[in-house]
């Protein structure tokens, strides 16, 4: 029994263990509640990384330490990028994609986000959606996850503004418009849209957390 092999495993196990403790802790619990592609990307390739080379004797210790140091400088700045470049969140997270409006099944958009009929049939009966006339507004989440808003829902939670950008789609949806929302945060105070951390509108009323409160 070769006992150097299987202590180079161990500590290999245990560097990336430590590896992974300190990656999550670094950049939130994303990983383990993946919200979108790319957080699950992260976890397959961060499993194909330790997986792959624990029980590689070609492969030193120091080798192994570089390669994960690198994969999480690759992780850190596209974190970064997304939260910061509206275009490179948009185009690795992709965003949420409206399917049904006001009753309308949008097929279109449903083609985008590669849904056959018979999924978007199936999706709405597990959420106990019977007629699709009976759904207010109805959208493909970026974890491919649906999201349905009756309009028979009365106390509604819209997402107004996300990380510095508004969404039209959901002010289109509130019945509302850029300049409503421009006079609702210049009540608070606010003066640009990019200050806002998140606004949601619940109850007749505008609630906005900016980047100062944090």
């Amino acid at each position: 029994m070769d006992i150097n092999f299987y202590v180079n495993v161990a500590l290999k196990l245990i560097v990336g263990l430590l590896f992974i403790t300190l990656l999550i802790n670094v950049t939130g619990k994303g990983n383990l509640a993946p919200t979108s592609p790319m957080d699950q990307l992260q976890n397959y390739v961060l499993g194909g990384i330790i997986g792959g080379v624990i029980y590689s004797n070609s492969i030193s210790m120091a080798q192994y330490v570089v390669i994960l140091l690198i994969w999480a400088a690759l992780i850190l700045l596209t974190r970064y990028a997304k939260t910061h470049i509206h275009i490179v969140g948009k185009y690795i997270d992709g965003e949420p994609v409206t399917i049904i409006k006001n009753g309308e099944l949008l097929v279109r958009n449903c083609l985008k986000v590669n849904l056959t009929a018979k999924e978007v049939d199936f999706k709405l009966r597990t959420k106990g959606i019977n007629d699709i006339r009976d759904v207010k507004r109805c959208i493909v989440e970026q974890n491919g996850g649906l999201t349905v808003i009756s309009k028979e829902d009365q106390d509604v939670r819209y997402p107004v503004i996300l990380d510095g950008r508004a969404d039209p789609d959901v002010l289109d949806m509130m019945g509302k418009d850029e300049e409503w929302l421009m006079k609702s945060l210049n009540d608070k105070g606010i003066r640009k849209v990019s200050d806002v951390y998140m606004a949601r509108y619940q109850n007749g009323k505008l609630y906005a957390v900016t980047y100062r409160d944090k």
